[in-house]
């Protein structure tokens, strides 16, 4: 399993439109992709989840990224997150 943290930036936090654009990324990865803020957790295929977690800037997220191609969604994941939120 690969983790990593992240603090949002986006004034809007996670918002639909990179919300909806992180559910596209992340479901094109077999592996498992949980997105959590404090106590919450969101499975980022799911839009609605996302959005459950009511991000906003200067929320700090924490991404857990397990399966068989974790290397490669790490990778993917990890930079769509720095650009877009």
């Amino acid at each position: 399993m690969k983790e990593f943290s992240y603090i949002i930036k986006d004034e809007l936090g996670i918002h639909a439109r990179p919300a909806g654009l992180l559910v596209k990324k992340a479901s094109s990865f077999q592996s498992n992709i949980t997105i959590m803020k404090d106590s919450k957790k969101a499975d980022s295929r799911k839009i609605f989840s996302l959005m459950s977690l009511g991000a906003k800037q200067g929320d700090t997220i924490t991404i857990q990224i397990s399966g068989e191609d974790e290397d490669e969604a790490f990778t993917a994941v990890s930079e769509f997150i720095k650009e877009n939120l």
